[in-house]
């Protein structure tokens, strides 16, 4: 499920009606204890020909659960300032990392009795993507450190919680989406040239593919633009790559066949 973000505006009658003592909403007596209800947000990109994940490590406070370990991004969700699982994902992934990203999508939910040793415990999972460029780093709420790491070796480290798990679920759908889907260019800076998308689309799926086949795929996705030719280096031989940019941020493209290994005929 890709997140959109839409601004709902009042119709022009309902903005000329006024409202008298507006009903309160009723604060229901619940009988029942409740759960612990957080958002954890995955963010992914590439550099340094690698697929990374932001991770944050919890303080050495004893009286926190495990203290010292490094974390997804993540907390409770404030009933009061967020309205939605989406406020709280972007608000949560702005005070403890300084990102803000283009592209969020729910990954699902985990919960149960044992995942955090302060009580019953639901978590809903989104997972991000985001060009490394566009992200300055820095500590927020409750990280005392905050850093980019490889997802093989973050998901050999012993992660707080079960983020372990939550981080190889993210990994799965990525690369099992990157096959059929445009995901891949909201983890580049734009403008870029096509080989360029190519080798991100190669690091995330740990494997080459056809030149050729890719080249087709996405000029005939109409999910690009062309942005002009970059700039000749000095030294540089030919003529210069055209670049290009998204049409859409909000969503990724759908391709009919997903990709196949270099040399290799697509699959139908």
């Amino acid at each position: 499920m890709v997140v959109e973000y839409n601004l709902i505006r009042p119709s022009q009658h309902q903005a000329s009606e006024t409202v008298v003592n507006p009903p309160q909403p009723i604060a229901p007596m619940l009988g029942f204890p409740r759960p612990l209800v957080t958002v954890d947000v995955i963010l992914f990109t590439v550099q340094a020909d690698a697929l990374q994940v932001l991770l944050v490590r919890r303080p050495d406070d004893k009286r926190e659960p495990f203290p010292g370990r490094w974390a997804l991004p993540g907390g409770f969700v404030n009933v009061d300032a967020d309205a939605s699982l989406l406020d709280c994902a972007l608000r949560k992934l702005r005070e403890k990392t300084g990102a803000i990203t283009p592209y969020l999508e729910q990954l699902g939910s985990w919960g149960n009795a044992t995942r955090d040793p302060r009580g019953w415990s639901a978590t809903h999972c989104f997972y991000a993507l985001v060009p490394v460029q566009a992200v300055e780093l820095q500590k927020g709420a409750n990280a005392a450190e905050v850093g980019w790491f490889e997802v093989e070796a973050a998901l050999r480290k012993r992660l707080a919680f079960d983020h372990a798990e939550l981080l190889a679920a993210a990994v799965a759908r990525l690369r099992g989406k990157v096959e059929y889907t445009s995901l891949p260019a909201f983890l580049i800076e734009e403008p870029f040239t096509l080989p360029a998308l190519q080798h991100v689309y190669e690091v995330v799926l740990g494997r080459p593919v056809d030149k050729s086949a890719f080249r087709k795929r996405m000029q005939g996705g109409e999910f690009m633009e062309e942005a002009g030719m970059r700039a000749a280096e000095a030294g540089q031989l030919g003529r210069p790559a055209m670049t290009y940019r998204l049409r859409d941020r909000s969503q990724a493209v759908l391709f009919p066949r997903t990709f196949n290994a270099r040399g290799a005929d697509e699959v139908a």
